[in-house]
């Protein structure tokens, strides 16, 4: 299911930010690995974007995947 949320920091240096969800839920991690897998060149803070919540591969928590930015 697709969540809404904005882009809370990113550091393009470091590859990777937190996105919170307009639902109040806790932030979601987002690296910059699922935007090249959607062909998104770059986040600012305050972009809206829509995202998926997925586990992440080390065990870290919840990650943002399938990321689109919003209209």
């Amino acid at each position: 299911m697709a969540t809404n949320g904005t882009v809370k920091f990113f550091n393009h240096s470091r590859g990777f930010g937190f996105v919170t969800p307009e639902d109040g839920s806790k932030d979601v991690f987002i690296h910059a690995t699922a935007l090249e897998a959607a062909g998104i060149p770059s986040i600012d803070e305050g972009d809206k974007i829509t995202f998926d919540i997925e586990d992440d591969q080390r065990g870290r928590g919840k990650q943002a995947a399938n990321v689109q930015l919003a209209q």
